[in-house]
């Protein structure tokens, strides 16, 4: 298995010895999250699962992405003048929280994909919050850092010593709140978070001020995460399965399709045209996903259209030899109409992948939303901020955005957990990563790694990130060489750091029968196979 911290792949990794199965494990590991790299993800956020079963070959999809508060209404995000928040301001507001949703779809999945029981699940994690665990260089560079949450009155205070000092890393952190959360949930279930004093204090505590939101516990206790099929289509020799909308799998499945009738297989990574085609086709796929892709509840989102040979085909003759203007969204069949998306999403997620003993497997992107969600914490947890997801756009017209808010909708996700299958439906791989709206370039890019250039996994995630969207190149301009930046350029493509970097690629590949396990160096996750 392969997650973001090393405490949350020994708990994993404990489940598995136990005899759980690979959905057992997530769960562990996730409630690990929780406490140790509480920046990323949590109970008071929202999960994406994707879950492999051995025996019967069958994917499923399980988006558990939270939803707005019946009583929201457009103006959710406007001040009482009707102009929108700043988006600094609106991340530490009430009004950004959405129903927490990780909880609710990490049982359901346990419920048809587990072996030990609910209540064997927490043990670890209960026992490590009381003991305590060591600040990590990464969370305390987050502790420290200049986002708005950094200063939240619950951040602070929940990260400062005795004397009041912010910890640093090294330091000792405990959370007995969180352990007695934990316990609640394992002796009395999922429905204990939903209903009852955990639900009371989620909804008082999004009520506060500033700008107290519209959650009541009749949402949390209607909340229902989504059981569906995924998204499938060929990729090569293999067979590529993503989830539906509100995730952002058809627009991972649309950048391969892109790429596919290139010549990209034929380069490599230190060929400059490699990575031109890679970002024109990124922009391509971002000016479709953004447009079209929300809450398919409330909006038709052209999945089929998107992905169909003719229309892919017609887009793919966009790129030409130099970058283009930004590209607008184009039309393919089913596409409704809709307004231009204002969606501002930031990238404080997580990913985790478990392969069990018998075969089962599971590719997780889980999160709060921004780092420490909405600064505000409850019972040992922080709340998301996923809100703010939305597009949100006063001036939008009578037609809204296909990620416009409203009443019960969740907000559409970049997130992409994905599982790569043979033709004959066996499992091969599975990959994800957290990075707001880059996750599925950091994919996409580790894709064309492993299944075009046949690099070895842990090569593929290291590849140089490129996140092409708009009118800009985001990415790890350092990381490329001279030559390659200088041939970039003069095809009007200027890698500019700063920005769309901060990947956290976790996946596991089966080559020759062994599965090869990788980690983002750039994070401080680390993969282990569960015998060791």
């Amino acid at each position: 298995m392969v997650a973001a911290h090393p405490l949350a792949v020994d708990a994993g990794t404990a489940v598995l010895r136990r005899g759980g199965s690979a959905m057992d494990a997530a769960v562990a590991v996730q409630m690990m999250l929780g406490l140790v790299e509480p920046q990323s993800s949590g109970i008071g956020g929202g999960a994406i699962i994707m879950a492999y079963d051995a025996a019967s070959g069958e994917v499923t999809s399980y988006v558990g992405r939270e939803a707005a508060p019946a009583l929201a209404t457009p103006r959710l995000l406007d001040d009482a003048e009707g102009r929108a928040i700043p988006h600094r301001e609106a991340m530490l507001t009430g009004r950004a929280t959405g129903v927490p949703a990780a909880v609710a779809v990490f049982a359901a999945a346990q419920r048809d994909h587990g072996k030990l029981r609910w209540d064997q699940l927490f043990d670890e994690t209960i026992d490590q919050a009381e003991r305590g665990f060591r600040i990590t260089p990464r969370l305390a560079r987050h502790i420290h850092g200049e986002f708005p949450q950094a200063s939240a009155p619950d951040v602070t205070a929940y990260f400062s010593d005795a004397a009041g000092h912010a910890l640093q890393a090294g330091d000792l952190l405990r959370n007995p709140a969180y352990a007695a959360t934990l316990r609640t949930l394992a002796r009395s279930g999922a429905a204990a978070f939903y209903h009852g004093g955990i639900a009371r204090a989620i909804v008082a505590r999004t009520h506060q001020e500033p700008l107290g939101g519209a959650m009541s516990e009749h949402d949390l206790a209607d909340y229902e995460p989504e059981k569906s099929a995924p998204i499938c289509r060929p990729l090569r020799q293999y067979v590529l399965c993503v989830p539906p909308p509100p995730a952002s799998g058809v627009g991972l499945l649309q950048l391969m399709a892109l790429l596919d009738g290139t010549d990209i297989d034929q380069r490599g990574p230190d060929d400059p045209q490699a990575w031109f085609l890679f970002a024109e086709a990124s922009r391509i796929m971002y000016a479709d996903r953004d447009q079209y892709v929300g809450d398919p509840r409330f909006v038709p989102v052209p999945v089929d259209g998107l992905l169909d040979p003719a229309y892919i085909a017609a887009r793919r003759k966009l790129i030409g030899t130099t970058a283009a203007p930004a590209p607008t969204a184009g039309q393919p069949q089913g596409a409704p109409e809709t307004a231009d998306d204002r969606t501002d999403e930031p990238g404080g997620t997580s990913h985790m992948v478990v392969v069990d003993a018998q075969g089962n497997a599971v590719s997780i992107t889980t999160t709060i939303e921004s780092f420490f969600g909405s600064g505000r914490m409850v019972d040992g947890f922080f709340l998301n901020n996923q809100l703010t997801d939305f597009s949100w756009n006063p001036a939008a017209g009578p037609v809204p955005a296909a990620n416009a808010i409203a009443a019960g909708k969740r907000p559409r996700s970049s997130m992409t957990p994905a599982i790569l299958l043979d033709r004959d439906g066996g499992f091969v791989g599975a990959i994800g990563s957290p990075g707001g709206s880059s996750i599925p370039a950091y994919i996409g890019k580790t894709l064309v790694g492993l299944v075009y250039w046949h690099l070895p996994l842990q090569q593929a995630v290291d590849l140089p990130n490129l996140v092409a969207r708009g009118e800009r190149f985001d990415g790890e301009a350092a990381r490329f060489s001279p030559r390659i930046r200088d041939e970039l350029a003069r095809r009007g493509v200027e890698v500019r750091a700063g920005a769309g970097e901060d990947s956290g690629l976790h996946g596991g590949f089966l080559r020759d029968g062994a599965l090869e396990w990788a980690a983002d160096p750039r994070r401080e996750g680390t993969g282990r196979h569960p015998g060791r």
